[in-house]
């Protein structure tokens, strides 16, 4: 996903402080903001399957 439409989701679910955020806090906020755990390249075994990051993650 590029960086535009990762911003562009987090300004629709009222991310704060988005244009000092840099590509992986941004989806990590996006996460969060969704109910998901900001686990974003943190963890190898990632079982959120509904998670729109899943794919570029794992």
């Amino acid at each position: 996903m590029k960086i535009a439409d990762i911003k562009s989701k987090a300004k629709a679910l009222k991310v704060k402080k988005i244009a000092s955020m840099k590509k992986k806090a941004l989806i990590r906020a996006i996460q969060k903001a969704e109910g998901h755990n900001d686990c974003f390249k943190r963890i190898p075994d990632c079982c959120q399957m509904d998670c729109c990051f899943r794919e570029e993650c794992i």
